[in-house]
């Protein structure tokens, strides 16, 4: 587990980093303007700083083998959050992430091995905990930087730690209502291949070869950007190739968390 952690930790800094660099970019207007998601720039920065409080509490409990905590600690943390000014969610929002990697890079070798938690229904370990976090992050970072930029993307070290659970994401995600579709899906920058079905009500996406059918070319930031309702035609990269696969009915099935 050492190392897989040690890598998708790098790339939660890394990812910290370049959100903290653009936040710190930009005025009091810009920061109260829109972002790539529904909410402000400042309201993805709140959200991120307030997930970090609570990611917190997730590695504390984790730690000390305590209950994953509830929805009564997350609410007065969220409260609290949005009763800050813009600016300061800009501001705090890099603090409170920052204070979350401090956290888990004071984890000692043995409290890392041992560390468990029952999360959403699943137990997770340490490397679990810090890849959901890291997938949040990559995602909302890019929501602020593709406002300022339309031609953003998600970078690869994150892509790649978020592709070790694409199948669990793309079954979450999926809402095809009704939708049926049987892809094959490749991709660059790392490249893999998958075979994505939609039928009913589910989304399904297995890494395996499959020849002869409707096949769908793509960087993978672009696929998760897809699965996370975020490839729009302005924010689709000129290289996509869509080969008998309807790519419009792919972005209805999902439609985005």
């Amino acid at each position: 587990m050492t190392d897989d952690l040690d890598t998708a930790l790098a790339a939660l800094h890394r990812s910290h980093d370049r959100l903290t660099r653009t936040l710190a970019s930009l005025d009091d207007e810009q920061v109260a303007g829109p972002s790539y998601h529904s909410w402000s720039i400042a309201q993805v920065a709140s959200h991120l700083g307030s997930q970090a409080e609570v990611f917190g509490l997730f590695l504390e409990a984790g730690r000390t083998g305590d209950p994953s905590p509830g929805m009564e600690e997350f609410q007065k943390i969220w409260a609290r959050w949005d009763a800050k000014a813009p600016a300061d969610q800009a501001r705090d929002s890099g603090t409170a992430n920052r204070a979350f990697l401090d956290q888990v890079d004071a984890l000692g070798d043995d409290e890392r091995e041992k560390w468990r938690l029952d999360l959403f229904g699943a137990e997770s370990d340490l490397t679990g905990l810090v890849r959901m976090k890291l997938s949040e992050h990559a995602v909302h970072t890019w929501d602020v930087q593709a406002a300022l930029d339309p031609a953003a993307t998600l970078p690869e070290d994150a892509v790649t730690e978020i592709l070790s659970n694409v199948g669990g994401l793309t079954a979450r995600a999926g809402k095809p209502d009704g939708a049926e579709a049987d892809v094959a899906v490749v991709t660059a920058g790392p490249e893999r291949s998958y075979r994505l079905r939609l039928a009913g009500d589910s989304a399904t996406l297995t890494e395996e070869a499959t020849h002869g059918a409707p096949t769908l070319a793509l960087p993978a930031e672009a696929l998760l950007r897809l699965l996370y309702g975020r490839l729009d035609a302005d924010h689709t990269p000129t290289g996509v190739r869509a080969d008998g696969v309807d790519l419009d009915l792919l972005r209805r099935s999902f439609p985005g968390f």
